[in-house]
């Protein structure tokens, strides 16, 4: 159970234990990890020690830090082949245009005046959109079935849509290779929901500007462009495309979305989590690269996302299950390049390349757990490499996270924190640095997001190298465990500095780690009693 913000927990007098049970727990909900061996019953924990501030430096049995390298998930599966498999030609499908209003799939985008008078505007009236029903259906149908001034080819293979698309429950809708181009109107107020199966495999899709005969590029966050979403209960299926320009600053409107309805919609239609797989394909100038809110088991694979304007991929509240695998992220112009956040479980961040980004690379955020960030390369980020805020029990393993502006690896109330074989180097302040802060203060939904003023992390392998400030700093953790790191650190002659009281063990704590290669545990000593007095 969580504790109040801003309490400080306990350290446990055995802090070697209380990691291995840490360990044991996340073996039991994360398959990929594999805990730590319990402590052999016939060693003996550090004594207890009588009440002070300070912390306990001691060596401690090297087979407790022990873990095998994480197994990834099988990506073979996830081809264009695998996509055209699961496409459903079923025989049927019909093209209808139908008022927008009423209409569950477009609940959110007219509800309350506001925003049902920006396609009352855009239209010229009451406003309308295309339906997709009842089996399969491609762009060239749409065209032969809807006037121009609805749906138009403009050359061969590239269609204009100027009112909303929405494939309904049992549909599937298939923009594949014989569409060069489906373009949709932002002067029309054209956007895509998908209720049924969408498929889009070797084609574009394009948010456009007709008065600019191109693509409808940012101007202004709120400003409506076209964009996507699909809804609870459906499939999107991503490959070998490009879309670009798609997004704005409004609530389901970022750009590619995968999202479960709103709470209230979900009360009353009960539709399964939805999920996709977005592959091979490029995705450029979105308000969100990707987002998606409740969602399950969706494959994030091989993709570039560039220059997209708040986050590149950025899978949200209770989403789990997520493969983010072997993607380029750079150029995100407001915010991070990869983040998840708000309890986003049980996922995979593999492979990536996240650089250049106006924030960090990679963020984990507001109690994601039990996640595997490895084998990534994050670098040149305007801020940190890799940050976990409030997200407890999270493996690194094997990532490269160099030249970033800021910290390499920063970590912020967060516990059971694993870092194994990663290399931070050249990054602007620390390699590594580990911190609590109390946001009781700030605009933070505390029942929606709570958190603990704690912080403990076990280190194992891997470099800290050439960082401006220090290669490792930690400030009041609940405790830390080191073993086989090199750390070298050009301005400080010590080569590893800790906040506060930890700086005063230091010669200690390099003296068995370095010296006589020795796992260290620094451990907190609290309200303990010294049973031999």
């Amino acid at each position: 159970m969580k504790q109040p913000p801003g309490k400080l927990k306990r350290g446990c007098a055995a802090g070697l234990l209380c990691s291995g049970l840490l360990l044991g727990a996340l073996q039991l909900a994360a398959p990929w990890v594999q805990a730590a061996p319990a402590l052999d019953s016939g060693k003996t924990a550090p004594r207890a020690l009588k009440e002070t501030s300070n912390y306990t430096v001691t060596s401690v049995p090297v087979e407790q830090l022990h873990l095998d390298e994480p197994k990834l998930p099988d990506l073979s599966g996830y081809t264009a082949a695998a996509v055209e498999a699961k496409i459903e030609r079923t025989p049927g499908g019909k093209v209808v245009v139908r008022r927008m209003l009423q209409q569950d799939a477009l609940k959110d985008f007219i509800g309350g005046n506001e925003r049902l008078r920006e396609w009352v505007q855009r239209q010229n009236g009451m406003p309308h959109a295309i339906f997709i029903e009842g089996g399969y259906v491609t762009p060239q149908d749409i065209a032969k079935t809807l006037p121009d001034s609805q749906f138009r080819e403009v050359e061969p293979g590239v269609y204009l849509a100027r009112l909303p698309l929405v494939v309904a429950q049992g549909a599937t809708l298939h923009v594949g290779k014989d569409t060069k181009d489906l373009r949709l109107s932002q002067e029309r107020g054209s956007f895509v929901v998908n209720d049924g199966q969408l498929f889009f495999t070797d084609t574009r899709l394009t948010a456009w500007r007709e008065a600019d005969n191109g693509p409808a590029s940012l101007r202004k966050g709120s400003e409506f462009r076209p964009f996507l979403v699909s809804w609870g209960g459906s499939e999107l299926y991503v490959s070998g495309s490009v879309f670009t320009s798609l997004g704005y600053d409004n609530s389901k409107s970022y750009g590619v979305s995968i999202t479960q309805y709103t709470p209230g919609m979900q009360a009353r239609l009960k539709r399964p989590e939805p999920t996709g797989w977005l592959i091979d394909s490029e995705f450029v100038d979105h308000w969100y690269g990707f987002y998606c809110y409740e969602a399950e088991n969706v494959v994030i694979k091989g993709n570039t996302y560039r220059d997209n304007i708040v986050y590149g991929i950025d899978p949200h509240d209770r989403s789990h299950g997520l493969i983010i695998a072997e993607n380029t992220v750079y150029g995100t112009r407001k915010k991070h390049g990869i983040i998840i956040s708000r309890e986003v479980d049980d996922s995979w961040i593999i492979n990536n390349k996240s650089y250049a980004n106006k924030l960090s690379g990679i963020v984990l955020d507001r109690n994601s757990v039990r996640n595997l960030v490895a084998y990534n390369e994050v670098y040149q980020n305007q801020s940190d490499g890799i940050t976990i805020y409030e997200s407890s029990d999270n493996l690194l393993w094997g990532n490269k996270v160099l030249n970033n502006a800021r910290h390499g690896i920063r970590l912020r109330n967060s516990t059971n924190i694993r870092l194994y074989e990663n290399i931070s180097a050249a990054n602007g302040l620390t390699g590594i640095y580990g911190h609590i802060k109390d946001l009781s203060d700030t605009d933070r939904d505390l029942e929606l997001d709570p958190f603990d003023t704690e912080v403990s992390l076990i280190l194992v392998g891997g470099k800290l190298a050439a960082n401006g400030s220090s290669p490792l700093s930690i400030d009041s953790p609940l405790s830390v465990e080191l073993y086989r790191v090199d750390m070298l650190a050009p301005s400080k002659s010590t080569g590893i500095s800790f906040a506060g009281i930890l700086g005063e063990r230091q010669d200690e704590i390099l003296d068995l780690l370095v010296r006589r290669k020795l796992a260290v545990l620094i451990d907190p000593v609290e309200n303990q009693v010294d049973l031999h007095n």
